[in-house]
């Protein structure tokens, strides 16, 4: 049985809950959500990619300073 989100869901249950909010949002709307959700995701991935930039970066600048343990008493 597969999990969605930590639920059990199956095959017939994400039909049926596809199907019923196809009949209620109609065909325009879940166009629209699926895109924003699609432009939403694009955007999160870039910014992780500029964020792994700005790391490497700063590695091999050497601008990232590693902080020594202090000495045990």
């Amino acid at each position: 049985m597969p999990f969605l989100l930590g639920v059990g869901f199956g095959t017939t249950e994400i039909v049926v809950i596809a199907v019923v909010a196809l009949i209620f949002f109609g065909p325009g709307k879940i166009k629209e959500f699926a895109r924003s959700i699609g432009a939403s995701v694009g955007e999160f991935k870039g910014g992780l990619k500029e964020g792994e930039k700005e790391i490497k970066k700063s590695v091999e600048d050497g601008s990232v300073v590693e902080e020594e343990e202090p000495p045990l008493p």
